[in-house]
């Protein structure tokens, strides 16, 4: 008899269900949509984040790294017209200028904006949306300095003083992001008239200079090479120390590392995303940076780049508020200034130092 009922039931229930009409097809899910973002070689995430976006949005994001920021750039705006993704995130305020005059950005007032600060806002038209914003200053290295028995430099003049030659390793600003930011924190603090006698003064007292950050910091900072390197300053990131901790895994409960961060000798990098033109999907992509600049995103950017997020809601992790410095005055200097005197300043301190 049950086998009798259950046979009946799913007659039954087959009976109910409406045959599907002639000619018909029977309903098929949409597939995803494909999201490409550009951006330089350091962007990081995390993927639970991203799936986040995905899901929500029947999306697949893909990411071009195409470079250091200024490669990047260059590649974007040679393929103006012909977008070679939807959105680029990387462009910072040292070439901000440039990003804008390529004209390859749509502008989007993305409501998210009412929790960004003004300061971090440096595009009236919305082209380019501050994303996340961090601070290239020097680090040193705490056990070396007492060991010592010298109290660390105070100043950028300081480290021209005789106690501090051969101590300091420095990016070179033609090949290195923070490099570039460093030299720009000098000509503001200096002044044209004064920064390249500050720059001499630097090589004679022994300053060390590399091709990118991860040389100076991996390589030759005491902190940065486990001891094997033999220069106890380095040009690096406010961060740094509270990225010692983290990757540490456990081993380090204080870094082995500290900011000096004078007022006006630090530089704030602010980086940017924009919606590149032509793109195929320009509403996904105006999503894509609601996103950005939502809490999920926000409060994930810190522990993954070691970068402040530009949100006001967004929480900071406490790794930042015990170990990294927050300048409250750091250099100043116009973006426009930047980009019409960046190739010259450049050329100028390379004559300076290196030759």
């Amino acid at each position: 008899m049950r086998i009798f009922a259950l046979i009946f039931s799913l007659l039954l229930l087959a009976a109910c269900v409406a045959p599907p009409v002639p000619g018909t097809a029977a309903p098929t899910a949409q597939p995803p949509r494909k999201l490409v973002l550009m951006s330089h070689d350091s962007f990081a995430i995390s993927q639970e984040v991203i799936h986040q976006f995905e899901s929500e949005h029947n999306a697949t994001v893909e990411f071009l790294k195409a470079g250091d920021a200024g490669e990047a750039l260059n590649k974007a705006c040679l393929s103006k017209g012909n977008p070679l993704a939807d959105l680029f995130f990387g462009v910072d305020n040292t070439f901000l200028s440039r990003a804008i005059g390529c004209d390859i950005f749509e502008p989007y007032e993305s409501p998210a904006l009412a929790d960004i600060p003004d300061e971090l806002r440096l595009d009236p038209q919305s082209r380019l949306l501050p994303v996340d914003f961090g601070y290239v200053n020097l680090n040193y290295d705490l056990g070396w300095f007492e060991e010592q028995g010298l109290t660390p430099p105070q100043t950028l003049a300081d480290l021209t003083r005789p106690e501090y030659r051969g101590l300091l390793v420095v990016p070179n600003p033609a090949t290195s992001s923070p490099g570039l930011a460093f030299l720009l924190t000098t000509v503001a603090a200096f002044g044209e008239t004064g920064y390249l006698d500050f720059w001499r003064a630097l090589r004679a007292n022994d300053v060390l200079v590399t091709d990118g950050w991860s040389e100076a910091y991996f390589s030759h900072f005491t902190v940065g090479s486990a001891g094997e390197g033999d220069r106890p300053l380095v040009v690096s990131y406010s961060t740094s120390p509270a990225a010692d901790v983290f990757y540490s895994e456990g081993a380090k409960t204080q870094p082995d590392s500290g900011n000096i961060s004078p007022a006006g000798e630090t530089f704030r990098q602010i980086e940017f995303a924009g919606i590149l033109k032509g793109t195929q999907q320009p509403e996904l992509a105006r999503q894509f940076i609601d996103f950005m600049l939502g809490q999920a995103f926000q409060e994930d950017l810190p522990l993954q780049m070691f970068v402040y997020p530009a949100s006001r809601a967004a929480a900071i992790p406490e790794l930042f508020t015990q170990f990294a410095a927050t300048p409250t005055q750091p250099a100043s200097l116009d973006p426009a200034a930047i980009e019409t005197n960046r190739e010259r300043w450049i050329e100028a301190w390379t004559e300076a130092v290196l030759r």
